[in-house]
């Protein structure tokens, strides 16, 4: 025989806490209908879930009753009117994935932690002068150690570039391909003397040029001077000047 239960159910914000007397055999989801028919202000939708205050949540609502959850009890043969309590919650579903959102961002911390990199450029040694100055000139040093070997790289590189450059056109020249890279010799004397001789006549009337100007300067400054010293000052008379 089924006895009556009194059910506490806590609500949630701004709802009050409510309190009913059902069947101990009544199921949790025929209660959260009788809740919904006895209390309309609670909101009808099917996202609400009751739960046990204490202990883990009921595996089934549509199987787990309220004798459930109240247990075996011994009234002890005694005929007095007994009524359990039953203290449930009512909540709001959430919706969502499985969880585990808080422990990705426990890992995203542990990683931007490890990446972080002190800073510590702006302080001083023991000498006053500034870590980053130390740094900077360190980063100098090791340039101008490292400035013979990129020397070398380059000038190997360029080596290469012009051997290359050498065997293509040597493989373009098809005969020719034998002489590519070789020094020759020039020979054309007679291009070589008239090379000679306009360099010389060049440099031959450069120098008359230059002569015949020298000497036409020289002419006008002598004549000028006798101009200059026939101009004479003019006689002044002392005893004018004394008078």
């Amino acid at each position: 025989m089924a006895t009556s239960t009194t059910v506490l159910v806590s609500s949630f914000p701004p709802f009050p806490t409510l309190a009913l007397s059902v069947p101990d055999d009544t199921t949790l989801e025929n209660l959260h209908a009788i809740l919904l028919a006895r209390y309309r202000f609670l909101p009808p939708t099917a996202d609400l879930r009751l739960s046990p205050v204490s202990g883990s949540r009921a595996a089934d609502e549509t199987t787990t009753t309220l004798a459930t959850l109240i247990g075996p009890r011994d009234d002890g043969g005694d005929d007095v009117d007994h009524h359990p309590l039953v203290s449930l919650r009512l909540v709001p579903r959430m919706r969502g994935g499985k969880g585990g959102f808080g422990s990705q961002l426990r890992a995203a911390g542990g990683r931007m932690s490890s990446q972080k990199t002190s800073n510590n450029d702006s302080c001083r040694d023991l000498s006053g002068r500034r870590l980053s100055t130390i740094k900077e000139a360190k980063k100098i040093a090791e340039y101008l150690e490292q400035e013979p070997a990129r020397k070398k790289a380059a000038a190997e590189a360029q080596r290469a570039k012009l051997e290359a450059l050498e065997r293509k056109l040597g493989m373009e020249g098809g005969a020719e391909s034998s002489s590519a890279g070789r020094k020759h010799r020039f020979d054309d004397t007679e291009y070589l003397e008239q090379n000679r001789e306009l360099v010389d006549n060049v440099k031959s009337a450069v120098t008359a040029g230059l002569l015949k100007k020298r000497k036409k300067a020289k002419t006008d400054h002598s004549g000028s001077k006798p101009k200059q010293d026939g101009l004479k000052a003019p006689l002044v008379d002392t005893a004018a000047v004394s008078a």
